[in-house]
């Protein structure tokens, strides 16, 4: 009688899911549906980008992206959970063990520069950039677009297409704030 060893478990396939994320769009939920199936567990990254002026915080963008996936389109799939770091991206995945980065493209641009920096991490990490091309409708959303936007003075309504709810309710919140930056700028008389 032969017995056989029980199989030990496969190792969990973690990839993280980087960006500033200032604010999150939904451009990046669509992006993040779509690897969700092909990963055990993601986490999605919130980085501290010193060459762009920030929006939010690292705290507000956190919570947003934690609400956006709660209350995403139902996707199924990989675990999720968000986490902030400052620092370099590599770094920061190997030490919660990612295999993978996962990174969204909307169009060739994208994808050139994408390309530069997935064999950067490949070359001097080891980790391997999975790429994920984001849904028609997103093709043209970005965060800066979204700032931009938000600190032109348009519409909120205009935003609310771009936008997850929780990040539409906390641009309309600073708008409203004559202390932040993005309120202050609405009011200045010399703004058309």
């Amino acid at each position: 009688m032969s017995t056989t060893a029980p199989s030990s478990p496969e190792p969990a396939h973690l990839a993280i899911y980087t960006g500033s994320f200032d604010p999150i769009t939904l451009g990046h939920v669509d992006v993040l549906a779509r690897a969700r199936t092909l990963f055990d567990e993601i986490v999605l990254a919130i980085g501290h980008n010193p060459e762009k002026a920030a929006l939010f915080t690292m705290e507000e963008r956190a919570e947003m992206a934690k609400l956006a996936i709660a209350t995403g389109d139902g996707a199924s799939g990989a675990a999720v959970r968000v986490e902030t770091y400052e620092g370099l991206t590599v770094d920061f995945a190997r030490r919660v063990g990612a295999c993978a980065i996962i990174r969204g493209l909307r169009n060739s641009t994208d994808l050139a520069t994408e390309s530069q920096l997935a064999i950067t991490n490949r070359k001097i990490a080891g980790i391997e950039t999975v790429f994920i091309v984001s849904g028609e409708e997103h093709a043209y959303t970005s965060s800066s677009l979204i700032r931009q936007m938000a600190a032109l003075g348009a519409s909120i309504e205009q935003l609310s297409t771009f936008v997850p709810p929780a990040v539409f309710d906390a641009i309309r919140a600073k708008q409203g704030d004559a202390a932040h930056p993005l309120g202050a700028l609405l009011r200045d008389p010399l703004i058309d």
